[in-house]
């Protein structure tokens, strides 16, 4: 990484808190979190590493499984082009990244297009993984006694049961990244501005041509604060808690509180 030049100071470490504020916005943040921890996990070589995994996969193909999620990924797409094609006439853009942007976005649509309609298929049809579904609304129903076979698949070797995990997430990947790629574009459309919240509360109002799908808030990452935040695409309220242990109830902060807002 490249040194800051000259005597400009390096940006502060920040958290970042966010807020979708469509159901699209919703179910593609869970997606985008339920995918990164089973990505992570699926690497690990342990089988209760293994077993997160599958638990991961399950959940998202609880959400995948509740309407057409696909064609929302699809439509986020199609969005998403149109927008940075705008941009290709426009003077002092960079044309070699929004070129290369809208190659992924080609590949990203041509992907999600190529799993077509029936991708989740294999996996509602897999007699292994519907066992452990229909175990796993129980408490502990899914150790060694409840699925013997389960417990046997995960005593194999990390690269077999490796393999089998590949298979089952090579399912739903295309239609992962390409919710991450657009989240990514997404938070990357809105620019931070400073805002100050009176007695710790901030309001604020959308104009009515805004298009406000995300909010994201900026704190230092020492911050003993964090924002409770609430609304629609229209008008929303961000109330920041003192936050000092889990045994104590966090409260609404007294003083005026600078954060960070983008409104993407």
């Amino acid at each position: 990484m490249a040194k800051p030049a000259g005597n400009i100071a390096p940006r502060a470490a920040q958290a970042h808190y966010e807020q979708p504020v469509s159901e699209r916005m919703r179910t593609f943040m869970r997606l985008e979190f339920l995918y990164r921890q089973m990505l992570y996990n699926s690497e690990l070589e342990t089988n209760w590493a293994s077993r997160a995994t599958i638990g991961g996969l399950l959940e998202i193909l609880a959400i995948l499984s509740r309407g057409d999620v696909r064609s929302e990924v699809h439509k986020e797409l199609d969005h998403q082009l149109d927008q940075l094609q705008r941009f290709q006439s426009q003077p002092g853009v960079d044309t070699s990244r929004l070129d290369t942007l809208i190659h992924n976005l080609v590949e990203s649509r041509g992907a999600v297009d190529g799993i077509g309609t029936s991708y989740l298929q294999p996996l509602k049809e897999s007699d292994f993984l519907n066992a452990i579904k229909n175990r796993s609304a129980i408490p502990g129903g899914t150790c060694e006694f409840d699925l013997p076979e389960y417990s046997h698949w995960l005593r194999q070797p990390f690269d077999r049961r490796q393999q089998d995990l590949d298979g089952w997430i090579g399912a739903i990947r295309p239609l992962c990244d390409a919710v991450l790629e657009s989240l990514w574009l997404i938070r990357e459309s809105g620019q931070p501005a400073d805002k100050t919240a009176i007695n710790g509360m901030y309001q604020h109002s959308m104009q009515k041509d805004a298009q406000c799908r995300l909010l994201r808030i900026n704190l230092p990452e020492e911050s003993t604060l964090y924002p409770e935040i609430s609304g629609s695409q229209h008008r929303f309220t961000v109330r920041f808690l003192e936050w000092s242990s889990v045994e104590s109830r966090a409260v609404q902060t007294g003083h005026d509180v600078p954060f960070q807002l983008s409104i993407c």
